[in-house]
């Protein structure tokens, strides 16, 4: 009989924040794996609905040396940047900010679903930039659903987010190669897991699901053994996330909202927020969240 362990490389349990109204699940960065690919910090959050007149408010902060992923399921978020960008996300579509040589920007709950309560139910993941890519120019993408193509296979549909997967390619902007995929299972249904990723991990965020025939815990994240084909299935019906991509040949060192392959590139963004170096956000410019006195990777106020 398959086990989880045939199918599975590594199982990374997640660390659970409870913020009160909504609780956020962090599988990475973890203790024994930092990256899947290009991806080096994945959030879960929800689902949530807040209080009525409550909003999330994410207040402005920095990033460097990578691009940040943010994906709904419910919800909408209001994303301001630096750059000058300003996009409320829904679900069906993907925000792609990539911060390269450094970025500002600030995710708040639309004040026009303040007054009944917003929901809030998606993911968070940080995308670190490849060797000879972590200085771009920094840069907003709001990819609409039409750039995400939907592949069904019964009862099984997938929206490919970024990347190349089934036979359809998202629109999405990749600066190393780059898998992401939301798999909805509307009933009994399976897909396969392709194998063609270095590396690859599967989340389940809603319902029940397996992989290769045994079941997945919620907000866990499997690392998929390299070139193994699984295949993802549900009997009555859930939603997993899949994730990865061309491994690193270089580490990358994170410390708050600053990913890089130099630490002295992260002590210098350190220094430029303390001194205020950073750009400003056109219409959120009275706010910022202070850097921490220790090391730590983002958290939702």
């Amino acid at each position: 009989m398959a086990t989880i362990e045939s199918s599975v490389l590594e199982t990374i349990t997640p660390v659970t924040h409870d913020l009160g109204a909504f609780k956020v699940n962090r599988t990475l960065p973890a203790k024994q794996r930092t990256m899947v690919g290009p991806f080096i910090f994945v959030d879960e959050f929800g689902p949530a609905r807040l209080p009525a007149g409550q909003g999330m408010d994410v207040r402005p902060h920095p990033h460097i040396n990578l691009a940040t992923v943010t994906y709904l399921f419910e919800g909408a978020i209001d994303h301001r940047d630096s750059i000058g960008s300003h996009a409320v996300i829904e679900p069906g579509a993907i925000n792609l900010m990539t911060a390269g040589s450094g970025i500002v920007h600030s995710e708040r709950s639309p004040q026009a679903v303040r007054a009944d309560g917003p929901s809030l139910y998606g993911m968070q993941t940080w995308i670190a930039l490849p060797d000879g890519r972590e200085e771009v120019e920094p840069a907003f993408d709001h990819v609409p659903g039409s750039g995400l193509p939907l592949v069904e296979d019964g009862a099984a549909r997938a929206r490919v987010l970024m990347g190349s997967l089934w036979g359809a390619t998202a629109a999405t902007r990749c600066d190393s190669p780059t898998i992401y995929a939301d798999i909805d299972f509307g009933g009994s249904g399976s897909i396969p897991i392709e194998a063609g990723a270095d590396e690859r991990a599967v989340m389940l965020v809603g319902g029940d699901a397996e992989l290769d025939g045994q079941p997945l815990e919620l907000f866990t994240l499997y690392v998929l053994r390299p070139g193994h084909e699984a295949r993802l299935s549900s009997a009555s019906g859930g939603r997993a996330m899949l994730m990865g991509g061309q491994a690193f040949a270089t580490p990358r060192h994170v410390f708050w909202n600053f990913v890089s392959s130099s630490r002295d590139r992260i002590n210098q963004a350190k220094e430029d927020w303390k001194a205020q170096r950073f750009p400003l956000i056109p219409g959120d410019d009275k706010e910022f969240i202070p850097i921490p006195d220790v090391p730590k990777t983002v958290s939702y106020p």
